[in-house]
């Protein structure tokens, strides 16, 4: 008689091979057609109790998405999904950034020399076009991974709807009086020619001259020393910016020094002049900072006068202690410069190099400005160190860290130019100022990692003032009209509310395409022929930063609360996105556009490296998705420490691979052990069922509490562990028995069963908001036990019940087991046994004959269970202080199960087994 007939082997069609690749298109698709997934998560929840909403910041509509992207829109949606199958009501409305200059840059790379000859309707027409084809690139490749959002109505910057509510926050803000138009230095990108804001800057390693220049005193200098000649010693990194030098500042707190060879240092840094060879330290006079205040010095490459002013900004960390001052070129230059009413000199055109300024202002000899007019600024310096002769004390060559403009990679600089800012100390919002409401609304909304609110808020403390104009084409405008004659800017709401109706209907190109009569409205107390367009477009920043009134707070997206509950971003949105939507709401509400911040890290490869094309360690989204599966990248996000940096290669791929494929392999186990359970019903689980069932009730609840609190790899690790050393490595091995031989409707195996069941609901409903394909693959495999009346994995819920606490005491059986085991491996590595069915285990230890037998005999896999005696022994081993001896048992294998407990062909069991 063939008996593995007879056995009850598990049988499933859910496959061991998943075949991602694959497969999960074909998946995909039906998630994505007519939104199907995204509307009927809306619909399940419709009349939740509670909201989750998601605002997803804008990822830039240029160029295919990349590894980040993936992290990024993954853990979006994921955290929506989880608020879902937590029982919410979600929304997440995802969105593109459209203006800006890299558009701008990829389409004059396109048009090359046409460029010249086309209009700013041409280029912006150029420039919505090339936006309009990667956000239906980017938007196939994130549904490629599966990424399930309201794909049917996302927004774009660009809508012409968007660019009125654009404009409308900027209309806002000006009547806010938070709006200022000033000329002050800005950093300036001269390979962009345009301003840019504090989160358009990284900085990098540069080279520059560290420069010594003796300045000559002027007569009423000398006079107050009281000296016939004496030279004032300067330090700048910039000897370009020389040229545009207007003073000359030192420290009102701090002591100066006139040394023998006439030169004049702090006197808290002589020592260093010292070291450097500039003197030998000897001090002839002494005095205040105050005593040269309004004198005057000369400067040796154009012999115009310097003013010695004071100012809290000279430090007496390096250098000389006074500080070569060119307003034009420098914040605290230009602040400390106001206060003595000196002229704001800026010599640098657009493109970064020196126009007719240095004609004008005589800030070079006339000999000199055929030479230096087009000159680019960073081509000068070394002509300019020639220039200086004798006066240049010393120079040598450093690195430092230096701003460069992130778009185009260039160092930039500081550039005085007219700009538009919003104010951040302007008392203006209920008597205080932006900055102190922003740090207000800091303080009340929870950040995950918690330091994020330090890092922001250090940034909102110390920014400057929000420079918010660019001098671009392809951005919104600042359209605002000035009065041609008095230059006065006109914020007029009847204009205001008309331009922003007609950027609604045909789009902000209506500002360079109309004629100012056309853009005033009718009756217009203002007169077309008097009236002048401002030409500036917004910060990008901008833009992204008031998404929340035109998503949340308007009426045509259906994107869920006015306040999301969550923000997400990398980290280096604490000085970009997290912040402008902080200003900018808070300035307009009153308060921050968010509940919740969570910020990811970058990816880097396997060694700690920055991924970049040249190095060739990039790893691209739809090569993963093609080669392992979109699966395996998501389960890489969440094994992995998301808030810091992320590695990621083809070996830590592979790991992941593995770890998939044992979550696979066990809910395979499950669905195929309980395909022929016909009910739940009246079980009364054995023990080792209580026992494997409370280790799953305190696993899944932790797990649970982490994924809950978006620690998802402290959530995978957990579950991972009980998965591969508790769930398989001892509970499904040892209910095989149990399962494939006792009766089909024994209560021993219906109670593994129902445990299995019990188990399998609340794993998949665990895993559906993350591993989201293959719980809805599962699902289709699985008995009516498990599923109930779910159709997919959209019908689960997360929050579904699952508490067990019986009284089982297993720390002791644990250790037991461990020592037996290891014990086993060396009787199979010494060959003296093949299975632990041929062992029968002896011991007098109470806590183990107090237990029931057939369990124990099932805990250990062995066919008998017996008091200490005096039998040939293979091994002993002691579990704090009882005694366990292994012994080879005595009856026949059983050919049915293999167990050792039979007198002849097979056991009694199975032999009760067949004839019933």
């Amino acid at each position: 008689m063939d008996y593995k007939e007879t056995l009850l082997l598990p049988n499933t069609s859910f496959a061991m091979r998943a075949n991602l690749a694959e497969f999960e298109k074909k998946r995909f698709q039906k998630w994505f057609h007519q939104n199907y997934a995204y509307e009927k998560m809306k619909v399940k929840r419709q009349n939740a109790a509670k909201n989750f909403t998601l605002h997803d910041g804008p990822p830039y509509a240029n160029g295919h998405i990349h590894i980040g992207h993936a992290l990024n829109k993954i853990l979006k949606e994921t955290i929506v999904k989880l608020h879902y199958f937590k029982g919410e009501n979600v929304r997440f409305t995802p969105g593109w950034d459209c203006h800006g200059l890299p558009i701008e840059q990829q389409v004059e790379l396109k048009l090359g020399e046409k460029k010249k000859n086309l209009s700013k309707k041409e280029i912006r027409n150029f420039c919505r076009k090339h936006a309009e084809e990667f956000v239906n690139i980017q938007k196939e490749e994130f549904q490629n991974l599966g990424v399930i959002a309201d794909w049917d109505n996302p927004y774009l910057t660009m809508d012409f709807a968007f660019e009125a509510q654009i404009y409308r926050t900027l209309c806002e803000v000006a009547k806010k009086g938070l709006l200022v138009e000033r000329s002050k230095p800005v950093f300036w990108s001269w390979a962009a020619k345009s301003a840019l804001a504090e989160a358009e800057v990284e900085y990098q390693d540069k080279e520059d001259y560290s420069t010594f220049v003796a300045f000559d005193l002027g007569e009423e200098a000398l006079k107050r020393l009281e000296v016939q000649k004496a030279k004032a010693v300067i330090w700048t990194t910039t000897p370009w910016t020389l040229v545009a030098n207007q003073a000359i500042a030192l420290n009102p707190q701090e002591l100066y020094v006139l040394t023998k060879e006439g030169l004049i240092f702090a006197k808290a840094l002589l020592k260093n002049m010292v070291e450097l060879n500039f003197t030998k330290g000897e001090v002839k006079k002494e005095f205040k900072a105050e005593l040269l205040e309004k004198s005057e010095a000369i400067n040796p490459l154009n012999h115009r006068k310097s003013l010695f002013i004071l100012g809290e900004h000279v430090l007496m960390d390096g250098g000389t202690g006074l500080v070569h001052t060119a307003p034009g070129h420098g914040e605290d230059d230009y602040y400390a410069s106001l206060k003595y009413d000196i002229e704001i000199i800026m010599p640098v055109d657009d493109a970064g190099c020196y126009d007719e300024s240095l004609r004008t202002k005589k800030l070079l000899p006339e000999e000199l400005l055929e030479e230096f007019i087009g000159l680019h600024i960073f081509k000068a310096n070394e002509r300019i160190l020639e220039l200086l002769g004798e006066n240049l004390i010393h120079v040598s060559k450093f690195t430092h860290s230096y701003p460069f403009c992130w778009r185009t990679h260039k160092p930039v600089i500081y550039r005085a130019t007219k700009q538009w800012f919003i104010a951040m100390d302007e008392a203006k919002l209920e008597g205080k100022s932006l900055r102190t409401k922003a740090k207000e609304e800091l303080l009340k909304t929870r950040f995950y990692p918690e330091n994020g609110v330090k890092r922001i808020g250090s940034m909102v403390e110390n920014r400057p003032d929000w420079c918010i104009s660019r001098q671009r084409d392809w951005g919104t405008p600042i359209a605002f009209f000035r009065d041609k004659t008095s230059k006065e800017v006109i914020f007029d709401s009847e204009i205001l509310d008309f331009i922003a109706k007609i950027f609604e209907e045909k789009g902000a190109d209506a500002w360079w395409e109309l004629e100012v009569a056309e853009l005033l409205p009718p009756n217009s107390k203002y007169q077309a022929q008097n009236l002048e367009k401002i030409y500036d477009i917004l910060d990008v920043w901008f833009d992204s930063g008031s998404t929340w009134k035109a998503v949340l707070d308007g009426t045509q997206f259906d994107a869920g609360e006015k306040v999301a509950n969550m923000y997400l971003e990398g980290s280096d949105q604490h000085r970009g996105w997290f912040q402008s939507s902080l200003l900018l709401s808070t300035a307009l509400r009153g308060y921050a556009p968010y509940q919740n911040v969570l910020t990811h890290g970058f990816t880097i490869d396997e060694k700690g490296q920055k991924m970049s094309k040249s190095k060739g360690n990039t790893i691209a989204p739809d090569y993963v998705a093609k080669t392992y599966g979109v699966e395996i990248l998501r389960l890489w996000v969440f094994l992995s420490d998301y808030s810091t940096d992320l590695k990621i290669s083809e070996n830590i791929l592979k790991q992941v691979s593995e770890q998939y494929r044992k979550i696979r392999n066990t809910i395979r186990f499950l669905l195929a052990n309980t395909n022929d359970l016909e009910n739940v019903e009246g079980v009364e689980f054995s023990f080792i069922d209580k026992w494997i069932l409370n280790r799953a009730s305190r696993v899944f609840k932790a797990s649970e509490e982490a994924f809950l609190n978006y620690e998802f790899a402290k959530g995978f690790n957990a579950l991972l562990n009980f998965l591969i050393a508790d769930l398989s490595g001892i509970y499904l091995d040892i209910s095989k028995d149990r399962l494939y031989c006792e009766a089909k409707n024994s209560l021993k195996r219906k109670s593994s069963q129902v445990a299995m069941v019990l188990i399998a609901k609340k794993l998949l409903s665990l895993l559906a908001p993350f591993l989201t394909y293959s719980v809805d693959e599962a699902l289709e495999h699985a008995n009516v036990c498990i599923k109930g009346e779910a159709l997919d994995v959209f019908d689960l819920n997360f929050a579904e019940r699952f508490e067990f606490n019986f009284d089982v005491e297993d720390e002791f059986l644990l250790k037991i087991r461990e020592s037996f085991f290891e014990n086993i491996d060396k009787l199979k590595k010494d060959k003296l046994i093949k299975s632990t069915l041929e062992l029968v285990l002896q011991t007098n230890s109470s806590q183990i004959t107090a237990l029931p037998k057939n369990e124990m005999l099932d805990w250990f896999m062995v066919s008998g269970l017996e008091n200490l005696d005096n039998s040939e022994k293979l091994c002993e081993f002691d579990v704090e202080n009882e005694s366990f001896t292994i012994v080879k048992a005595r009856l026949n294998k059983c050919e049915r199960c293999w167990k050792y407990e039979a007198e002849d062909v097979i056991c009694p069991r199975c032999a009760g087994v067949l004839n019933a």
